[in-house]
């Protein structure tokens, strides 16, 4: 369980979480404080930006108390390291690239690296544990035999993995390099008859670009709110990333587009309501709001909110759970809303 944080705590979590505030809040904190903010920090995925904000400030501006001196310099340590493993999964993964455009199979890699480049202005801000690569169903058998022939094995159930359309691959001399292949970035079943996000979703998303602001933000919301159930606010980090990267009003028309499309628009209106309310950023509210509220929204806007996330792990991680279990099951049950053919 992690350290509680009080309501003020709280809103320097989140201060510290968003890459492109000021870093000179929470001044004069206690050494006990800003040992809790750190521990929260990492469990929510966001210690890079606040390992920055405090280097950029300078350690004279630190409470001089060993235990916390030695606990940031282990944090530090484990970040440079996070650092370098990112580049070398960043090197498989091109490899990999190379050898699938090799055989004229067509792929992309999602999230992690994309989202460091793109939505981030310092990429070290956003770190990955593995690389993520989305191909069409149809290439998924040509894709697998590439990725084994890079000296990567199979570390997933092949009918497991056949049925929510993701592949995990460990490569063979160092086994904390991990590969997923993916068909689809939509893995629950029982969601995907409403809700998909492939690679041919995404080429009609982009319009013949790469990676446009609507594709890596419609990419973020599925993350946030299909994959891992807002376990974390490095979800959200990136979904405010994503929506700070719509400059355009044209950006804005194709992400909502793109929410028909594919079917999310529950989860948009979801997910971008709570970013928004976390961060105080009125953009992502307005583009939720831009969604008609049917019962099934107001329902997850209900349950998904700004302290169910942030307390995922404390003494309220019983209700913060009922809350995101009850969120899937909404997502579940909703209907489809119809999509002009």
């Amino acid at each position: 369980m992690l350290p509680p944080l009080s309501p003020a705590e709280e809103k320097l979590l989140l201060d510290f979480a968003d890459p492109e505030a000021l870093g000179d809040r929470g001044r004069n904190l206690a050494a006990s404080s800003l040992k809790a903010l750190l521990a929260n920090a990492e469990f929510h995925g966001v210690l890079p930006i606040m390992l920055r904000k405090l280097r950029e400030r300078g350690d004279a501006d630190l409470p001089q108390d060993a235990a916390l001196q030695q606990k940031l310099a282990e944090l530090r340590d484990q970040a440079t390291i996070a650092t370098g493993q990112s580049m070398l999964l960043q090197y498989h993964g091109d490899r990999i690239m190379k050898a699938l455009a090799a055989k004229g199979v067509a792929a992309r890699i999602v999230k992690g690296p994309v989202f460091a480049r793109k939505l981030y202005r310092h990429a070290a801000d956003r770190p990955y544990t593995d690389i993520d690569i989305l191909v069409d169903p149809a290439g998924i058998d040509a894709a697998n035999t590439t990725i084994a022939e890079c000296g990567f094995e199979l570390a997933s159930g092949e009918a497991q993995s056949h049925e929510l359309q993701e592949f995990k691959w460990l490569e063979k001399e160092n086994a904390s390099l991990l590969i997923e292949l993916h068909g689809n970035l939509v893995h629950d079943t029982g969601m995907r008859r409403r809700l998909s996000l492939g690679f041919r979703e995404l080429q009609a998303i982009d319009g013949g670009e790469a990676d446009t602001p609507a594709a890596l933000l419609t990419i973020a919301i599925v993350h946030a709110a299909g994959g891992h159930k807002f376990h974390r606010l490095q979800l959200c980090v990136d979904v405010l990333q994503g929506v700070r990267a719509l400059r355009s009003p044209e950006a804005e028309a194709r992400l909502l587009e793109a929410a028909r499309m594919t079917g999310i628009e529950l989860e948009l209106a979801t997910v971008l309501n709570v970013t928004g309310r976390l961060f105080d950023e009125p953009r992502a509210i307005e583009l939720a709001n831009h969604i008609k509220p049917d019962l099934s929204i107001r329902l997850a806007k209900w349950l998904i909110t700004g302290n169910m996330l942030l307390r995922v792990n404390s003494r309220e991680k019983m209700r913060s759970r009922l809350s995101r279990d009850a969120f899937r099951w909404i997502q579940r049950l909703a209907r489809p809303r119809p999509y002009p053919a």
